[in-house]
């Protein structure tokens, strides 16, 4: 059974930091490509980052130079490092697996941003 599990979210002022981690099981860890995506209220899901299995990263427009994505194999975990956080910041921030056709995503954890 695959479970991705997220943590780290909460209540942080603007300018704050926070980090997400999120822990695989039941899958390959090393093989899958990981991301982190959000959902504000009453908006499409989007891609905030992305980690190649190879360790290839890429981050939405909107967060360059603020968050940083991060996996450590050995702990089955990816991590998403937020800093100078902003209240349009705010969203439930998911984790997804991919791995060819094998895509799995997690709850979700809830990060709102205080002006």
């Amino acid at each position: 059974q695959v479970q991705l599990v997220e943590s780290g979210g909460g209540l942080v002022q603007a300018g704050g930091s926070l980090r997400l981690s999120c822990a695989a099981s039941g899958i390959i860890f090393s093989i899958n490509a990981m991301g982190w995506y959000r959902q504000a209220p009453g908006k499409q899901r989007e891609l905030v980052a992305h980690i190649t299995s190879g360790g290839s990263t890429n981050y939405a427009d909107s967060v360059k130079g603020r968050f940083t994505i991060s996996r450590d194999n050995a702990k089955n975990t990816v991590y998403l490092q937020m800093n100078s956080l902003k209240p349009e910041d705010t969203a439930v921030y998911y984790c997804k697996s991919d791995f060819r056709s094998f895509v799995y995503w997690g709850q979700g954890t809830q990060v709102t941003v205080s002006s």
